[in-house]
């Protein structure tokens, strides 16, 4: 997934559960819009479109979460590394699930790399 040129993908999981994660690129800011699930089945997608948003990281990237209904604790722990992993900037993940807040807070206390808006 190109996230500098717009280039969307979905992916679709063959789980059990159905689980489906599409990742788009965001319009007129440097971001990702994921909606779905992020679980073991669906995670590599996720890990790949992180690596992507890095590659073309401003000071500030954005990470629309408001139609994820939920991330597993190793979705939560692939954005805590890639926001630790940015040089001289910061990730706004806007609107996410319950859940990624309270990962991030029992596992990630103060990260300053990842600012949470729009609860």
């Amino acid at each position: 997934m190109d996230v500098s040129h717009g280039v969307d993908r979905t992916v679709t999981a063959s789980s059990r559960d159905g689980a489906v994660l599409e990742i788009r690129s965001l319009p007129g800011r440097p971001g990702i819009r994921a909606a779905g699930e992020i679980n073991v089945f669906t995670r590599s997608f996720w890990e790949q479109g992180l690596e992507d948003l890095a590659s073309v990281h401003t000071d500030v990237s954005f990470v629309e979460l408001s139609d994820l209904r939920f991330i597993d604790v190793g979705g939560a722990a692939a954005l805590a590394i890639t926001a630790q992993q940015l040089v001289g900037g910061r990730i706004v993940v806007d609107r996410p699930p319950p859940e990624l807040e309270r990962i991030l807070h029992l596992f990630w206390p103060g990260l300053a790399t990842i600012e949470v808006a729009g609860r």
